[in-house]
């Protein structure tokens, strides 16, 4: 017969832990976790489910920007279209302004000229009417993974395939319509494939599209022009379908942005009014204020195509493989040095810039430089690493007063030391780091946030074959004791973004389904239920070579609502043979504990001026030498916590 009864508490504290024995863990760490899903460590101690997420507009990025008909009195299976800057894949489907139905492209119905931004499709079946020359054509399906999203201002901009959207959250406006002024045409009787053009404030690219006031079809420009005193001749394809008049307005339709890759942001405000940097890896950087989207066609050569950006004692940066190219002081287009503009080269290919205690950190894969200094003229470039750098580029962020960011050896940190100026540098995630070789393994890109309200890092894991519920994310939250991690299951994210603006925090992500979430948004993922699982180490309570038998548990909570949950106990590491008490369930969803919320309770079901059931109690069964307890929960109920829980057991003589 075993002992007089005795009790034993556990909290809940130190997070996911996966680089101990299960013995160790279990006698070291009792309140760790050998699996933490779907919870966070949080600030206020205990494990919190964490929220969800939700559409942060209930249509899609459109999949290949503002295409146009191209040419009136089309009709049958065969359609041409304008303005477009990606390829359409058979079995999309899309519809067009004054003709009824939606059509098909149809196998083998795809012709892609890359070049003059056109398309001919061959449709499953033919067009209802004739469309009208440039009637608007809208792709109810498509492919294209979003390649960059970002908060500004009072709305999300989001990049997919050659264009920029954004959206206040009911629907997508192209952003790239570049701005060149009121451009007209000069002179009368033009024809062929040049065309006389004024008017003009800034530098037409090749590539880039328009149309023409009177005159039918959408006009390629098939080289950069020399502008003279606001003038240009515009080489054209195809050649004018008719004269236009003297003066005609030209309508300036996208910026030709193709082979873009990743985007990434930053915001500035030199002049009192906000303005977003961005560059995609490819092609010239732009600037937005929410308006005019602007292309830095005056970037050196050597900042074409850059990757990073970053905002920096009134300068910006723009990494580009191996150099920094920077503006002159409080301008984002004045690359001239005589003005204070500049370039440096850092030896090695730039992964990741980031403003760091008044310097900009400088990641390679295999270094980490600083910048110090406030101009050219006294600008440093000083070494932090010369032997370890970051991997990964978008695991880069700052938090809680440090830098954390993927190595090549798991994720680091890069903290100041006492000694102003020096950094020490610290793999933070030896904790879980079997778990976190495996998750950068198994994962082809990755991006991350931060979620400051609960000084929360969250890297995010990409791979294409993975489906929305298999895909994967560390969280890192910072405690008193450190950093403590668990694991999400369910965010399937290629970008990501989380900013502030007026001390409100977006976060959003996307992938492919052409879709953008809010992050922190409902307790669901879009929808479907959270499923979270919380387990102990295996614990000895005092001795792993005592039998105990367990008569009694209570879980203490801190649910915001209706909270249920099965709950299996363990006993000696789950080995095959050991039999194991049957499953039990803690609940709160029923019955007079259920309080009523304004907006989320059903009549009949809830108490008004109820209070939340915090405290349960459960007879269980069953004995071994060590004990786990493992929680489930699959639900759209609010969050909540596991803060601590208690056994009451017997022993009996030691073994």
């Amino acid at each position: 017969m075993p002992d007089r009864w005795q009790t034993h508490a556990i909290e809940f504290k130190g997070g996911l832990v996966t680089n101990l024995s299960p013995l160790q863990q279990g006698a070291n760490a009792p309140g760790s976790a050998r699996t933490l899903r779907n919870y966070e460590p949080s600030t206020d101690g205990g494990y919190r489910s964490v929220l969800g997420y939700s559409k942060y507009d209930s249509t899609t990025v459109p999949c290949y920007g503002a295409p146009l008909v191209h040419g009136a009195s089309q009709s049958g299976t065969t359609l041409i279209l304008g303005n477009i800057f990606f390829s359409p894949v058979v079995g999309d489907t899309l519809t067009l302004a004054g003709v009824a139905g939606t059509y098909t492209v149809a196998s083998g119905g795809v012709t892609f000229d890359a070049t003059n931004k056109r398309v001919t499709l061959t449709l499953t079946g033919a067009l209802d009417s004739s469309p009208a020359d440039k009637a608007v054509a809208t792709f109810t399906s498509g492919s294209g993974i979003i390649q960059g999203v970002s908060t500004f201002e009072s709305f999300v901009l989001a990049a997919r395939n050659a264009d920029l959207f954004k959206s206040t959250g009911s629907g997508w406006t192209k952003v790239n319509t570049p701005n060149y002024g009121p451009v007209l045409v000069e002179g009368a009787s033009q024809t062929g494939t040049s065309l006389d053009v004024d008017g003009i404030t800034g530098t037409p690219q090749a590539g880039d599209t328009f149309t023409i006031a009177g005159v039918a079809l959408i006009y390629t420009l098939t080289a950069t022009p020399t502008v003279t005193s606001g003038a240009a001749t515009f080489a054209i394809n195809p050649a004018l379908a008719t004269s236009p008049a003297n003066n005609a307005a030209i309508t300036m339709l996208s910026v030709d942005r193709s082979g873009l890759s990743k985007h990434r942001f930053v915001q500035f405000n030199y002049s009192g009014t906000d303005f977003l940097a961005g560059v995609d890896g490819v092609n010239p950087p732009f600037v937005y204020d929410g308006n005019t989207f602007t292309v830095l066609d005056g970037i050196p050569a050597e900042g074409v195509g850059a990757g990073h950006v970053a905002n920096f004692k009134n300068h910006i940066f723009f990494g580009s493989g191996s150099k920094i190219i920077f503006t002159s002081p409080f301008t984002s287009s004045d690359f001239s040095p005589a003005n204070g503009a500049g370039i440096i080269n850092v030896g090695n290919t730039i992964t990741g810039l980031i403003v760091f205690r008044e310097q900009l950190i400088i990641f390679s894969e295999r270094t980490i430089f600083r910048l110090v200094g406030s101009s050219t003229g006294d600008f440093q470039l000083q070494p932090i690493a010369l032997d370890t750098g970051c991997v990964e580029p978008d695991t880069i962020q700052e938090i809680g007063g440090d830098v954390i960011y993927v190595g090549p050896d798991g994720i680091r940190s890069l903290s100041a030391t006492e000694k102003v100026g020096d950094f020490n540098l610290a793999v933070v995630s030896k904790i879980i780091q079997g778990k976190a070789r495996d998750f950068i393994n198994r994962n082809t890109s990755f991006s991350s946030v931060v979620i400051r309200p609960k000084s929360q890092y969250r890297l995010l894991g990409y791979n294409a074959n993975f489906s929305q519920d298999a895909s994967q994310a560390i969280v890192g939250s910072q405690v008193e004791q450190g950093i403590n991690f668990s694991e999400l299951r369910g965010f399937k994210a290629y970008v990501a973004s989380s900013n502030l603006n007026e001390d409100i925090e977006t976060i959003v992500f996307a992938n492919e389904d052409g879709y953008v979430y809010s992050m922190e948004s409902g307790n669901s993922m879009d929808g479907a239920e959270i499923f979270s699982t919380f387990a102990t180490p295996y614990i000895p309570i005092n001795d792993p070579r005592v039998r105990k038998t367990f008569y009694k548990m209570f879980l203490y909570t801190d649910p915001q609502g209706s909270y249920s949950a099965d709950v299996n106990l363990l006993y000696d590491f789950d080995e095959a043979g050991i039999v194991q008490p049957e499953t039990f369930s803690f609940d709160n969803t029923s019955g007079s504990s259920v309080p009523a919320f304004y907006g989320a309770s059903v009549y009949g079901t809830g108490t008004y001026g109820g209070t939340v059931q915090r405290l349960f109690e459960k007879q269980t069964v069953g004995s071994g030498y060590v004990v786990s307890v493992e929680f489930r929960t699959n639900s759209t109920n609010p969050p909540h916590s596991l803060d601590a829980l208690t056994l009451e057991y017997g022993t009996y003589g030691r073994r």
